[in-house]
């Protein structure tokens, strides 16, 4: 227990407060809203936010991909503060609900808080058993590198020794990524990243294949694989090769292979530690009847096998645990846990 250090693990990305409400079908469809969809919010989508806080029982939770594997990782080394995590938010109440509702699982919050954007927020509408989400990232597209270089949150990155970031935040600070990878690469820490969601395959492949260079392990399911793979004209869709060929990728700390996790819902995780070295790791089987929302199983899948490696763990302890907290958390609605960890 002893041996975790405050603030070992940094994250920087895009914070969202997600509102959680049951709703009607005809609520999405006044929003023109899709179940089982993910989107970013248009004008129209925008008074949807504070009529849902009027007119539904909601539930708010510290959301965005970085900040929930953050806060699973959090939730399963116990150790208070083990976890930093650093992102932009407005100074509104909203902002002062995220950083309540993350500090209060032990993560240590940096916000950049200003006051030109509201609070990033995430809809999550839950209709039966099926969900949709629209994201407003607002103030989690301000973030300034400038934040970064103050004294007190310099100090910050370098008290870590491994640092995560989804590829969302390759939307809006590329500059801050390529701060955070060089300082991991020059003291032989360890810089590991999300490949987040297809579209920033197609449309941020320049700012991802900049910061490619430094990422010790690349973590994505098989959809963004395959979109990655197309975009690099890998000329494959076979997710063990695809693997094999990110591995391959230039590297700046050559003497250490990269390592590719690929995971596939349902089907084994695949990992390349490499491009000559494959292994397949099954899954926890699950009934489909106790899938309650599988959104935010990836996030947690990263947050799980996080926590085991900054414990400088074996690679297969690292996969175990990223499955048993995905497991966890698709039986529950949103990326929330049980106070307990069970984890051994």
């Amino acid at each position: 227990m002893s041996t975790i250090n405050e603030g070992i693990l940094f994250g920087m990305g895009n914070p969202l407060l997600d509102i959680s409400a049951q709703v009607a079908k005809e609520y999405l469809e006044k929003y023109g809203l899709k179940e089982n969809d993910a989107i970013l919010a248009e004008d129209k989508h925008k008074p949807m936010y504070d009529e849902m806080v009027k007119t539904f029982p909601v539930e708010y939770l510290a959301g965005g991909a970085t900040q929930n594997s953050i806060k699973v990782a959090q939730w399963i080394l116990k150790k208070p503060q083990a976890t930093t995590f650093v992102g932009a938010i407005g100074d509104d109440k909203f902002g002062e609900i995220l950083k309540e509702k993350a500090e209060g699982v032990g993560v240590r919050t940096a916000y950049y808080k200003q006051n030109e954007e509201p609070t990033g927020l995430c809809a999550a509408l839950l209709c039966g058993h099926h969900r949709s989400l629209c994201a407003y990232l607002a103030a989690a597209n301000t973030f300034q590198y400038s934040h970064l270089e103050k004294p007190e949150n310099w100090a910050l990155i370098e008290q870590a020794k491994y640092y995560y970031i989804a590829g969302f935040f390759l939307t809006v600070s590329p500059e801050s990524i390529q701060a955070v990878a060089k300082h991991a690469s020059q003291n032989g820490k360890t810089f590991m990243m999300g490949l987040a969601a297809p579209f920033i395959s197609q449309f941020f492949m320049e700012p991802l294949m900049k910061a490619m260079p430094y990422v010790d392990i690349l973590c994505g399911n098989e959809t963004e694989a395959a979109v990655f793979s197309q975009q690099q004209n890998f000329g494959t869709e076979d997710v063990t090769e695809i693997a094999k060929k990110i591995a391959a990728l230039p590297k700046v700390n050559s003497n250490k292979p990269r390592i590719v996790v690929i995971t596939q819902g349902d089907q084994a995780t695949i990992v390349a530690n490499g491009p000559n070295d494959v292994t397949r790791y099954p899954i926890i089987p699950l009934e489909k009847c106790k899938i309650v929302d599988t959104n935010g199983a990836g996030d947690a899948f990263v947050g799980g096998f996080l926590s085991q490696l900054v414990q400088n763990k074996p690679i297969e302890k690292c996969v175990a645990c990223g499955h048993y907290a995905a497991n966890v958390i698709i039986q529950r609605s949103g990326c929330t846990f049980p106070d307990e960890c069970t984890f051994e």
